[in-house]
């Protein structure tokens, strides 16, 4: 789907956005993994869970300048991205010749049923009015294979350490949109984004909460989960 001229209205201010910042956004991530553990942390489960089902095409779903899907092929997946912005796809291409980036919607993934042995949607969805986030979740599921992984990040509404501790989150059914310095987004409750997860008949593995760096505003999440049912 390039450019597709009846996509909702927030789909295209989103392009246009990133279009408008690809090599400050570029330059802005640089090296970013180098210093966040936790990302890599996520990455590597994810790499070693889709490599002990025998590995198979992973999807970076809204890759950006393509460095998440250069870190999953570095871990040993045949990882290959899709976007929105085409001025990020080339800067991707750009970077990382040997790997193969395409321009696309996570909503309508011009992809095969079961045709993915895992996919990652980093930090790609915030922008998604949360209505349409079930369908995109149904979307993801329809392309992953049987026992396949999928790895989100996010931003989180607050979870207060008494909470986590005591293995409830509060707020359950909290989204809450602020003001990403791109384009609006959304942060979500990690129980209420899991619990999405499972209505689309994924099984979730794993829910990580941590506090935000000094450069961060707020707390990220990361769910982990697989098709399994």
């Amino acid at each position: 789907m390039v450019g597709n001229p009846s996509a909702p209205a927030d789909v295209h201010t989103t392009r246009q956005a990133y279009n408008e910042i690809a090599a400050v956004y570029t330059e802005f991530v640089k090296g970013h993994l180098d210093t966040a553990p936790f990302d890599r942390a996520m990455l590597s489960v994810f790499a070693e869970r889709v490599r002990a089902g025998g590995s198979g095409p992973v999807a970076d779903i809204g890759c950006g300048e393509g460095r998440i899907t250069a870190h999953l092929n570095a871990l040993g997946v045949p990882a290959f991205g899709i976007d929105l912005a085409p001025e990020l796809l080339a800067i991707a291409r750009q970077q990382y010749p040997e790997l193969s980036f395409d321009e696309g919607s996570m909503e309508q993934l011009a992809l095969d049923d079961d045709s993915l042995a895992g996919l990652v949607v980093w930090y790609s969805m915030i922008h998604l009015p949360p209505e349409r986030v079930p369908n995109v979740l149904n979307e993801l599921y329809r392309v992953l294979a049987w026992e396949g992984h999928a790895l989100l990040a996010f931003q989180a509404t607050d979870v207060p350490a008494a909470a986590l501790a005591s293995r409830e989150c509060a707020r359950p059914h909290t989204v809450e949109a602020f003001d990403h310095k791109v384009t609006r987004a959304y942060r979500w409750s990690p129980e209420r984004l899991a619990g999405l997860l499972r209505d689309a008949g994924f099984m979730v593995h794993a829910q990580l909460v941590r506090e935000p760096e000094p450069d961060e505003r707020f707390q990220q999440a990361y769910l982990l989960a697989s098709k399994l049912r």
